[in-house]
């Protein structure tokens, strides 16, 4: 195998596994969520805001993963 089908390789695989971890962290984040303003509506702001908080910081680790497989791309 030559080394720029290696990277290729490398990087398809940092992607997919880097991104698979925040795509279920973000589902059962977000189904939690939604599970307890069902169960308690008047605290919408205080579960709304937590939720996106959480949010971001998952989707920081898969946009981390993304330009990590870049860069073993491109390097």
């Amino acid at each position: 195998m030559e080394l720029e089908s290696a990277k290729l390789f490398a990087m398809a695989f940092a992607a997919a596994i880097g991104v698979i971890g925040p795509g279920i962290g973000l589902g059962i984040l977000v189904g939690k969520s939604v599970e307890a303003i069902g169960r308690n509506p008047d605290a919408y702001g205080k579960i709304f805001s937590t939720m996106i908080v959480g949010a971001a910081l998952t989707e920081a680790l898969g946009i981390i993963a993304l330009v990590a497989a870049f860069l073993i791309r491109f390097l």
